[in-house]
C-alpha cells in the first residue's frame, strides 16, 4: 500500500498488513506497532500516535532501553553508509545532515562519542522540521543533562517521530 490512507482503511487491515505497513514507524522495533494494533480500531489518527507512544510507555526498562539503542546516530557511520532505516535516511537528509561540512561532521560525531559514553544509547532528536543548526545547539545542550532527564527526553522525542511518520502515512 503506497501514500497516506484514511484511518478506516488502517482500521480494516488485516493484522499483518498493519505489521507490514507499521512496524517500520519505531526504529528497528517491531514490537511497538503489534503492541499499538491491540488497540484498534482507533478512532482517528491522534489515537492511533497515541497507541504507539502508550505501548513504548509499559513497555519494561530494557524494551524502552532497546528502542532508544535501535536509532541510528546523527550523521553517523551508519548514516553515511545508507545502512538507516528509509524514514531515518529521509529525515536526517531533510534536516541537512547528509550535506555537512567537515567541520560540522567532526562536530557531530564528538557530540554522538560524547553523548553515547555519557548515557549509554545515542542522541534522539524527531528532527524533521529542524535544520544542522538547532540540532547541534540542543545536542550540544543535551549532553550535559541528568541520565534519568535524558533518558525520559529521548522516550518523548521518539513519540515525536512516531507522529511525524504516522501523519505522513494516515490521513487526518
Amino acid at each position: 500500500m503506497n501514500g497516506a490512507v484514511p484511518i478506516s482503511v488502517v482500521n480494516r487491515l488485516p493484522r499483518a498488513d498493519f505489521l507490514a505497513r507499521f512496524e517500520d514507524v519505531a526504529e528497528h522495533s517491531p514490537w511497538v506497532a503489534e503492541l499499538a494494533e491491540l488497540s484498534r480500531p482507533y478512532p482517528d489518527r491522534d489515537a492511533m500516535i497515541l497507541a504507539f507512544i502508550n505501548a513504548v510507555e509499559v513497555a519494561p526498562e530494557a524494551e524502552k532501553i532497546g528502542l532508544i539503542r535501535a536509532h541510528p546516530d546523527l550523521a553517523g557511520k551508519a548514516a553515511i553508509a545508507g545502512e538507516i532505516a528509509e524514514d531515518s535516511r529521509r529525515e536526517q537528509a531533510g534536516a541537512g545532515l547528509s550535506q555537512l561540512t567537515p567541520e560540522e561532521f567532526s562536530r557531530f560525531q564528538d557530540l554522538n562519542t560524547r553523548y553515547r559514553k555519557r548515557f549509554g544509547f545515542p542522541f534522539i532528536l524527531a528532527v524533521k522540521g529542524a535544520s544542522k543548526d538547532t540540532i547541534l545547539a540542543e545536542f550540544g545542550q543535551r549532553v550535559h543533562n541528568d541520565p534519568g532527564l535524558e533518558l525520559l527526553t529521548a522516550l518523548t522525542q521518539i513519540g515525536r517521530i512516531f507522529r511525524f511518520r504516522i501523519e505522513d502515512r494516515v490521513l487526518p
